[in-house]
């Protein structure tokens, strides 16, 4: 029988600076466990509007789909996110479309400009494109990056980077998530983990 466990998350740090200049701002978060990298995701996905695409970089095992799983849930949905590697695509239905997209095994900007994305990436739903740094050049409008390294353990530094007001409002509403004037990380909402 499958049930729900109801945690709370806290974290312990974070990074708010400009970078570069006065459009581009950057929040660097970090993580301890994959359910705090989730929690991150459902925050940017309870507040994701139609259109919003994220272009995740980061290495094998980083957790890319970690943080899409998150906005899945953030969304609404209750399916778990699969990374679409050999797929290049999955849809997940919830209060608006999520497209999970994979560039791993592209090897060029022309081959992801061939893919047609376009439709995708300026439509209705919410567009996760993992491996995005592939084809950064391919992705046409507003978008918020996200780096995600692995610190060690199961650490995770996790930079957003946005360039617009929309997604600059989304990296405050983050900034003010986490912020505390005290020592202590405010906790996150509930996170559901299903378990058997």
């Amino acid at each position: 029988m499958d049930y729900i466990i109801h945690r709370r998350i806290a974290f312990d740090r974070l990074d708010w600076y400009a970078v570069n200049s006065d459009r581009q701002h950057s929040i660097t978060l970090t993580t301890r466990c994959p359910e705090q990298t989730q929690a991150v995701g459902r925050l940017l996905g309870s507040d994701a509007r139609a259109g919003d695409v994220f272009l995740l970089s980061g290495e094998l095992g980083a957790g890319k789909t970690c943080l899409t799983q998150g906005i899945l849930w953030g969304l609404g949905g209750d399916e778990y996110a699969r990374s679409p590697t050999f797929v290049l695509m999955c849809e997940y239905y919830a209060r608006l479309t999520l497209y999970h997209m994979d560039l791993y095994r592209l090897d060029s900007v022309d081959e992801v400009i061939d893919l047609g994305l376009d439709d995708y990436i300026l439509g209705e739903g919410v567009c996760v494109v993992e491996w995005a740094e592939k084809g950064l050049d391919a992705f046409p409008g507003e978008n918020m990056r996200v780096r995600i390294e692995d610190i060690g353990g199961e650490s995770r530094a996790l930079t957003f980077t946005a360039e617009s007001p929309r997604y600059s409002e989304m990296l405050e509403a983050l900034r003010a998530r986490f912020a505390d004037d005290s020592a202590h990380a405010p906790e996150l909402p509930a996170v559901s983990d299903e378990a058997q």
